[in-house]
């Protein structure tokens, strides 16, 4: 019995062809919901954290560590000693050395540097 040796080739060729218009389709799909969201369907933003304890879990305990000890970025125990609340607040929002701008949402900026100035 010989059979034609096309025939596994086509048969994949056949499936893969399928595959790819349905996965087209589906994509269609998907796009018509995402453009709904962005449209105002849905709300697409993060919320920003209620509590300074928050925010630092969110973005500063990668670099200042979980205790406030320091690593990437310098210690924060004591940092009330060194500069005052307008300080912090002034490099909360704007950055320094490594420290990028724009970590802490602005409108929290004074709460955080509060709560930081009161790290011991």
């Amino acid at each position: 019995m010989n059979r034609n040796p096309l025939i596994p080739f086509a048969l994949i060729m056949f499936f893969g062809l399928a595959l790819v218009f349905g996965l087209s389709w589906k994509g269609l799909g998907d796009m018509k919901e995402i453009a709904k969201e962005k449209e105002g369907g849905a709300k697409t933003e993060e919320t920003a954290a209620a509590k300074p304890e928050d925010i630092y879990q969110q973005s500063c305990v990668g670099c200042h560590g979980a205790n406030y000890e320091g690593g990437v970025g310098p210690a924060l125990k004591g940092v009330g000693d060194k500069l005052s609340v307008e300080d912090i607040k002034d490099v909360l929002v704007n950055g320094r050395g490594n420290m990028p701008p724009g970590l802490v949402p602005a409108d929290k900026a004074e709460e955080m540097a509060k709560w930081l100035s009161e790290l011991k």
